[in-house]
């Protein structure tokens, strides 16, 4: 895992750029501010589990679902999985978006997984879930690459590599108790 803490430092637009939503040109980044928010269509909420799968079982968007901790609140709503969000989610809250968008990043399986703030709407039992979900996927996979951006410390403490960045460039990496004892900038 690779996670990067501090404020201000276009941490996002290091995401950004990741998923291609901008291009690098003459090595140069620009910075572009843009929502931490989940991106969900007004579709049910399986068409937003699955968006972009063309195959996905209901066993599969349920496994995803419960991995994110929300398929036992879908399965209260009167149409379960196949109640609408509206318009980009307006339905859910922020926690709920959140989760949702984790089951879609599960359900999907990729190589790297860019979490920009994933658990910023998550109370500390959600965020803990996601956590467990986390590990439980990097060990599924040996080779994903999760890509965490978070100030929460309980969201970090336990990467592989934690990166710290400052106005564009890397200041201090390392393992949490090693930056620690260090008392460097991650201190």
């Amino acid at each position: 895992m690779i996670c990067t803490v501090t404020s201000g430092c276009e941490k996002s637009t290091i995401i950004q750029l990741l998923e291609r939503f901008y291009g690098v040109t003459s090595g140069q980044l620009v910075s572009i501010s843009s929502t931490q928010e989940p991106v969900l269509f007004d579709l049910t909420l399986a068409k937003n589990i699955t968006y972009g799968l063309e195959n996905a079982s209901m066993i599969d968007i349920i496994n995803a679902a419960s991995t994110a901790n929300i398929h036992q609140l879908i399965d209260q709503l009167p149409q379960g999985y196949e109640t609408k969000v509206g318009l980009k989610g307006s339905f859910l809250s922020g926690d709920e978006k959140q989760r949702i968008a984790i089951a879609r990043a599960r359900i999907h399986r990729p190589k790297v997984l860019p979490l920009n703030e994933a658990t910023s709407s998550m109370d500390s039992y959600n965020e803990q879930l996601l956590q467990v979900a986390l590990e439980q996927a990097q060990t599924e996979d040996f080779s994903r690459t999760l890509l965490i951006i978070a100030h929460r410390l309980s969201t970090i403490r336990s990467c592989d590599l934690i990166c710290v960045l400052d106005r564009g460039h890397i200041m201090e990496s390392g393992i949490h108790t090693e930056m620690t004892r260090e008392r460097g900038v991650y201190y």
